[in-house]
């Protein structure tokens, strides 16, 4: 299901750009995600994470905090404070139009933030903090060289991630003021702390403190190799799968009914959206079932092959099959065949044997290996059978695509 857009007004009136991440069946518990310092809703971990918990049934609400992304109001009027309080508001949003959110997610500064707006949340059973800092003033180092400017003048202008915000003195006071020690001691919920110990912008070390200064029950997971934004899709999705196991036991959420595996006719494949991530499918051929996807930075989750893979695979298997069924009958020495394929696009004008001489073709690189004490001769031979692969056949013959639509029952 698509995420849903919407906005929700801030304790000053401004409305806050949302996308509500909901998973198609009932929703088994409400998060409320809370981004990093300067990022968005839509930044990848974000973005991985919400995909991940849908598939566990977990509705995700991911919004930009004031003056960030497409929220109204200046960034350089923001605090800490204030952003603990775009939390509560989007708490209180939430539990009008779908329901209180059991579960708070925070990345870096956001962790700190959700520990900080955790009491004024009642619903809320779980937090889960990712490569926080143990103390908000921690983002200072960020600044650099900038912060006696910034004390000085008011307010400077300070580039960060290669973009430029202005930064003013009430922020460096407010976060000077914070202290989460009491926040995190008094929390009465379940405490998730994922940190990377090769995390290079917010050290171990805040992972450890926090940790201490909770009480049970509390969990640590290291995010080993990881770095501070989950840049890895897989580290983000690791994440996302780890909470929702986790959330099993705090969040007495209700068991998820198995989602039913697409089926078809014998001789028949089916493909269905699986509705995990934008372009992710579902393939069912007979008794096997495996996911198609495109990736990551086209829009998937990258957690299977692309359609031209697949092509490819279907030309490689049938190659390799119709060459060993040969060299059986003829009892061959061939041990072992190996195929590589690639697939392009190439100016027709290029292909001697081609009727098409204008604009662009398609382009199917086989190498084909074979293994095994075979002469020149039985080498030839073997090649000339991976011509008559059906497959192959059937990609280089005239083909009719027939398509209907079903009506849905």
């Amino acid at each position: 299901m698509p995420a849903e857009r919407f906005d929700f007004p801030n304790a000053q009136g401004e409305n806050l750009a949302a996308l509500l991440d909901r998973p198609d069946g009932p929703v088994r518990a409400v998060a409320l995600f809370a981004h990093c310092f300067t990022c968005g809703k839509d930044n990848k971990a974000a973005r991985f994470i919400a995909d991940g918990l849908k598939q566990h049934g977990i509705a995700v609400l991911r919004f930009d905090f004031t003056g960030l992304g497409a929220s109204e109001g200046e960034f350089a009027n923001t605090t800490f404070s204030s952003n603990v309080d775009d939390l509560v508001a989007a708490a209180d949003h939430l539990r009008r139009v779908v329901a209180a959110p059991a579960l708070l997610i925070g990345h870096s500064l956001g962790g700190a933030a959700v520990l900080a707006a955790a009491h004024r949340i009642a619903e809320a059973r779980a937090v889960v903090t990712i490569a926080a800092p143990f103390d908000p003033a921690h983002v200072a180092g960020l600044l650099g060289d900038r912060i006696d400017d910034i004390r000085s003048k008011g307010e400077v202008a300070v580039t960060l991630v290669g973009r430029q915000f202005r930064i003013r003195r009430s922020f460096l006071d407010d976060i000077a003021e914070q202290n989460l020690t009491a926040r995190i001691a008094s929390l009465h919920k379940a405490l998730l702390i994922f940190h990377s110990p090769t995390d290079e912008t917010v050290g171990i070390d805040n992972a450890s403190k926090i940790f201490v200064a909770a009480k049970h029950p509390k969990s640590f997971i290291s995010l080993s190799g990881a770095d501070h934004l989950l840049r890895l899709p897989r580290d983000a999705r690791y994440v996302a799968h780890v909470i929702a196991a986790w959330a099993e036991r705090y969040l007495e959420l209700e068991e998820q009914a198995p989602a039913k595996p697409a089926t078809g006719e014998p001789g028949e494949v089916v493909v269905r959206e699986a509705r995990a991530g934008n372009l992710q499918q579902e393939v069912a051929a007979g008794p096997h079932h495996f996911l198609a996807d495109e990736p990551v930075a086209v829009g998937g989750l990258d957690s299977g092959p692309n359609p031209y893979d697949l092509l490819l695979a279907a030309l490689g298997a049938c190659t390799s099959m119709t060459v060993r069924l040969y060299a059986d009958r003829k009892r061959l020495p061939l041990k072992r065949t190996t195929v590589r394929l690639r697939h392009g696009r190439i100016h027709a004008k290029d292909c001697a044997e081609c009727e098409t001489k204008d604009g662009m073709i398609d382009h199917i690189d086989r190498v084909i290996s074979f293994e095994g004490e075979l002469d020149e001769a039985q080498r030839k031979r073997l090649m000339e059978i991976a011509e008559k692969c059906p497959v192959h056949r059937t990609l280089t013959s005239e083909v009719e695509i027939k398509s209907v639509e079903k009506a849905q029952t």
